[in-house]
C-alpha cells in the first residue's frame, strides 16, 4: 500500500509513498530540471500526490505526510512545501469527495447564470453551502475565481473537466449522470463549437454584409 493510515476514514494518513505510476511521472518532471534546480517541480509533483490519493483512495486531496515525501524528494524545507499547498487553490489539503464541484462565481459567469448552477448543485447533493461535501462522501461543492473560459459561461469544474454553457437543469443532469458513475463528454453543453456565438452568428454573415452603393 502506498498510503497507509491508523486513523479514522478521511483522517490524515501516517504514510505515504510514490506508486509505480507516479514514479514514472516525477522521472518525466525531475528531467526537465538541472539537480540543483529540481525544487523547481514541486507544484507538479504535489499535483502528482494528489492525482494518486484520488486513485487510491477516491479523495483527491494532499495530506502533510505527502508533502514531507515531496519536500524530501526535492531537498526543500517542508514548510516551503506547505506555502506552495496551501497556496493554490487547485491543491485540496483536506479531504474531498470522488467529484469536486467547482463553480465559478465571477462576473462572466454571475452574469450568465452561476447562481443557477449553484443552486443546483445544491439540490443534486444536499450540500447547503460551499466547503462542504454531501453525506454519501460523493460530491465536494467548491466556489472559484474566473476559470478563464467566459465565453461560454456559466462554467462548472468537475475535477479536471470542464462543462460549459450550463444552466440549472444541465447541472442536474450532469450531477446525476456523474452520480451513476457516468462522466458526460466535457465542454459546451449546448449544441453550438467551442465559443461560437449562442443561437449562431448576428454579424459577419454573408446575408448580412453591406456592400458599397452601386455594388449590389
Amino acid at each position: 500500500m502506498s498510503v497507509q493510515s491508523d486513523a479514522p476514514q478521511g483522517a490524515e494518513p501516517t504514510h505515504f509513498a510514490f506508486d509505480e505510476d507516479s514514479e514514472r511521472q516525477i522521472a518525466t518532471v525531475l528531467a526537465k530540471y538541472p539537480p540543483e534546480r529540481k525544487a523547481s517541480g514541486v507544484l507538479p509533483l504535489l499535483y502528482i500526490v494528489q492525482k494518486q490519493m484520488g486513485r487510491a483512495t477516491g479523495s483527491a486531496w494532499i495530506p502533510r505526510v505527502a508533502m514531507d515525501v515531496v519536500a524530501e524528494r526535492l531537498e526543500m524545507a517542508p514548510i516551503r512545501v506547505y506555502e506552495v499547498a496551501t497556496f493554490y487553490l487547485m491543491f485540496n489539503t483536506t479531504p474531498i469527495g470522488r467529484y469536486h464541484l467547482q463553480v465559478c462565481t465571477t462576473t462572466s459567469c454571475w452574469l450568465r447564470g452561476s447562481d443557477d448552477v449553484t443552486a443546483a448543485c445544491k439540490a443534486a447533493t444536499g450540500i447547503t453551502g460551499f466547503g462542504e461535501t454531501s453525506k454519501d462522501g460523493l460530491f465536494t461543492l467548491t466556489e472559484v475565481e474566473c476559470l478563464g473560459a467566459c465565453s461560454n459561461a456559466p462554467i462548472l469544474q468537475v475535477d479536471d473537466d470542464y462543462y460549459e454553457d450550463l444552466d440549472g437543469p444541465r447541472t442536474l443532469e450532469l450531477i446525476e449522470a456523474l452520480r451513476r458513475g457516468e462522466r458526460p463528454t466535457p465542454g459546451p453543453t449546448i449544441a453550438r463549437m467551442a465559443c461560437a456565438p449562442a443561437g449562431g452568428r448576428k454579424v459577419l454573415r454573408e446575408d448580412a454584409v453591406q456592400k458599397p452603393q452601386g455594388q449590389e
